[in-house]
């Protein structure tokens, strides 16, 4: 029983050490990687509103009477 435990541990152990290689070189090829150009965001204008003229009402001139003279 203790021997095939032993056993078994140091299967793993080899298992967890060819694991941590595959990940030391996955981090190597990562570090190689070129950084990419950040894009620059356009920044979007904002629209002024157009603000709405009122119209004037005209006032109607009241025609005067002329007086007629006799």
């Amino acid at each position: 029983m203790r021997k095939t435990r032993r056993l078994t541990r140091n299967r793993n152990k080899k298992k967890n050490k060819s694991r941590k290689k595959e990940n030391r070189t996955k981090e190597k090829k990562k570090k190689k990687k070129k950084k990419k150009k950040k894009k620059k965001k356009k920044k979007k204008k904002k629209k002024k509103k157009k603000k709405k003229k009122k119209k004037k009402k005209k006032k109607k001139k009241k025609k005067k009477k002329k007086k007629k003279n006799i």
